[in-house]
């Protein structure tokens, strides 16, 4: 949007390849989750929002820099290659994982509204489970609920959920709060490590009011057949298991033929030019941008603090580039950090030394990010969700067929089975005998 906005009339053509055609505003997904924002309201449609743009969804599989082409594999169809004069990755993170046994077959990631949506309906069918067994272990693994990572993916969605389901509740016969079992487990001495020591111990105390169990300094060795196996020797069944333990670069930047830091990041100067590349910038999650304003050795956090703040700097510096003018360096103070907790509950930190905790920081919270969503539209549809939730209650239903749309449609299909041979009528047998 930068680079569209300072180009001139014809100068250039901008073409942004991805394999899916919106973008995500990832800090709501702990709120769409929990039901407090419409998932068609946290992404943006590319070809709306860059209308001067040639959007491609598909992927770029390679990049020959000798002749300066990219290899496009699009959503359908052969792949062909794609010239440019000047490139810029942002292909953004994946989630980290680690060879933990069951966590590929029984783990929910965190990183798509997908995810959110799917976590959503299976919280909610977890309930709607337990309602209808009189098993009881069947029942008290579905409402027992893990969260691997404490960080703000964590903390909000675990808080997000556990406010779902409190209210959820109120609606079922059988199944109370009671009977649900929160647990988030962090590898680290404490939860929100961005927030300092205090305010991450006060928020680890207020999680536990609400009888979520935090466990800090232990990780998870194992969930076969979703039974979790901690390293401080706890286990338990539990048939939901969140996923949120940190993130590492889109592993594709491996295919692009540049410079990459001890962790998989583009190494970029201040600049945020790749090194070596005078036609390549890099920003965002999968870049590693010095932070100047932290000191020598220090590489900026991957958030979207800097992120949308290195984009504003890389637009310009193309721009320059392409006129043939200086390039600028990126430097900016952490301005500090939000986290919600569920309704009308939060915890902030501003320029390192205003603490915010509960409803004033849940309201910063909200204020922040329903500023920084892209585009307009958006905008006024998240913060109409909002004020209609003051005065409606909170929408309780979960659609657990959304994972398997088709399999109503299939089963309709499907050869009806042959009836079952009618009993013979007693006269019938007797004439028989």
């Amino acid at each position: 949007m930068r680079i569209l906005k300072k180009m001139r009339y014809g100068e250039a053509t901008v073409t942004v390849v991805d394999p899916r055609s919106y973008m995500t505003y990832l800090p709501f997904l702990p709120e769409a989750a929990g039901g407090n924002v419409a998932p068609r309201n946290l992404v943006a449609p590319l070809r709306s929002a860059l209308k001067k743009a040639e959007v491609l969804t598909g992927h770029v599989t390679e990049v020959d820099h000798a002749r300066k082409v990219a290899t496009i594999q699009p959503a359908a169809g052969d792949s062909y290659e794609l010239p440019f004069e000047y490139l810029v990755v942002a292909t953004g993170s994946v989630s980290r994982t680690f060879p933990i046994p069951g966590l590929a077959e029984h783990g929910i990631g965190m990183k798509t509204v997908e995810e959110a949506i799917s976590l959503r309906n299976h919280v909610m069918a977890q309930l709607d489970k337990a309602e209808s067994t009189t098993d009881e272990d069947v029942r008290r693994k579905a409402l027992t609920f893990v969260v691997i990572g404490g960080g703000f993916a964590g903390i909000e969605t675990v808080a997000e959920i556990e406010d779902m389901a409190r209210d959820a509740a109120k609606i079922y016969k059988t199944v109370s709060r009671d009977d649900m079992r929160f647990v988030v487990v962090e590898a680290a001495n404490r939860i929100l490590p961005e927030m300092g020591p205090d305010l991450g111990l006060w928020t680890k105390g207020r999680l536990e009011e609400r009888d979520i169990e935090v466990y800090i300094e232990t990780s998870m060795d194992s969930c076969v057949d979703q039974h979790v196996v901690l390293k401080n020797g706890m286990e338990f069944d539990a048939s939901t298991i969140v996923w949120t333990a940190g993130v590492k670069p889109n592993p594709v930047v491996n295919r692009f033929g540049l410079p990459l830091g001890p962790r998989g990041h583009v190494d970029t100067a201040a600049t945020l030019q790749v090194q070596g590349f005078d036609y390549v910038w890099s920003a965002g999650d999968n870049a590693q941008v010095p932070d100047l304003a932290a000191g020598e050795g220090a590489w900026c956090p991957p958030n979207a603090q800097h992120a949308v703040r290195q984009a504003a700097v890389l637009g310009d510096n193309v721009i320059a580039g392409m006129r043939g003018f200086p390039q600028a360096e990126y430097k900016h103070k952490n301005l500090g950090a939000v986290a919600g907790l569920g309704l009308h509950k939060g915890v902030a930190i501003l320029f390192g030394k205003v603490k915010l905790k509960g409803r004033l920081a849940w309201w910063f919270h909200r204020g922040y990010h329903g500023a920084m969503v892209p585009t307009m539209n958006r905008k006024i549809r998240v913060f109409t969700d909002w004020t209609l939730a003051m005065f409606l209650k909170r929408e309780t239903v979960g659609l657990s067929e959304m994972e398997k749309p088709f399999d109503a449609f299939q089963e309709a299909t499907a050869p009806a089975p042959k009836p079952a041979a009618a009993a013979a009528p007693e006269k019938e047998l007797a004439a028989s005998k």
